[in-house]
């Protein structure tokens, strides 16, 4: 079964770059049609979707960060990566790595366990 597994700072501060790491383990980042994504909750707000990475190297972006937002990918180790510049404390949140199939705005079925992100000095 396919798991995902997120990793990064959890503190970072104001006006710096947060980059997050998913490992997906027992599965492949390449697998056709699927899409990797990164979504965050913020405290007491829903779940806002960041981006994705698809199999074939391809991104999307949610217009709301685009400017602020970088995906990659590594498929030697079978990772994607989350970059976000120049945060601020409304940045601050539980991100998740998630996977789907077809598409990148729906149908999560994988999910990391989470990790959260506080933006302060």
């Amino acid at each position: 079964q396919v798991q995902l597994q997120e990793s990064g700072p959890g503190l970072v501060k104001p006006s710096q770059t947060l980059s997050l790491t998913c490992t997906v383990m027992s599965g492949s980042i390449t697998a056709t049609y699927y899409y990797w994504s990164w979504i965050r909750q913020p405290p007491g707000k829903g779940l806002e979707w960041i981006g994705a990475v698809n199999w074939r190297g391809g991104t999307y972006y949610t217009s709301s960060l685009k400017s602020r937002t970088s995906l990659s990918r590594d498929t030697s180790k079978n990772q994607f990566t989350l970059e976000l510049s120049s945060v601020t404390p409304e940045d601050t949140a539980v991100y998740y790595c998630t996977r789907s199939v077809n598409t990148w705005y729906s149908g999560y079925d994988r999910w990391g366990q989470g990790t959260q992100v506080a933006v302060s000095s």
